[in-house]
């Protein structure tokens, strides 16, 4: 399996307080960190996300800012938790939304966690996409060869 890897598709757990949906990765954890938290990269895997605007590029505790969703309006959010390299939750239009978990599993396999108020169970299809797509993301990059500097060797 080569970096980027998603491994066996999704899986879906119900908890408690919250039903979630996983994928195991091979990719190092830093690199999925960052694009779970890289406010530009946002639109680049989440399905409801058109456009981001936020008081920090990579959010933290309190960051605040608004979406835009791909049906044409503007949703204020704050991150309500956040655990560095490890989780974060926010609300949206002042509503607990979604929690965003990262586990290293060890040697450059860790696994993406989404999590959904129960209420809010049909938005793991959403969620399962973005799986998708943060996959073709990691499966992209380590695809495109490194730039060069068009001198001759």
């Amino acid at each position: 399996m080569s970096h980027g890897d998603a491994q066996q598709g999704s899986s879906i757990k119900v908890r408690w307080r919250c039903i979630e949906v996983r994928r195991k990765f091979t990719a190092p954890a830093r690199e999925l960190w960052d694009l779970l938290t890289d406010t530009q990269k946002w639109p680049q895997w989440g399905p409801s996300v058109a456009e981001v605007q936020s008081s920090d590029r990579y959010i933290k505790l309190h960051s605040t800012g608004k979406v835009l969703t791909l049906l044409g309006w503007w949703a204020p959010f704050t991150i309500t938790e956040f655990e560095e390299g490890r989780y974060w939750s926010w609300q949206v239009h002042g509503i607990r939304a979604t929690g965003h978990r990262l586990i290293q599993e060890g040697a450059g396999q860790c696994t993406v966690i989404f999590e959904v108020p129960p209420i809010a169970a049909p938005y793991l299809f959403v969620c399962d996409l973005a799986l998708d797509r943060i996959a073709r993301l990691l499966a992209d990059k380590t695809a495109t060869p490194p730039p060069t500097s068009g001198l001759a060797d």
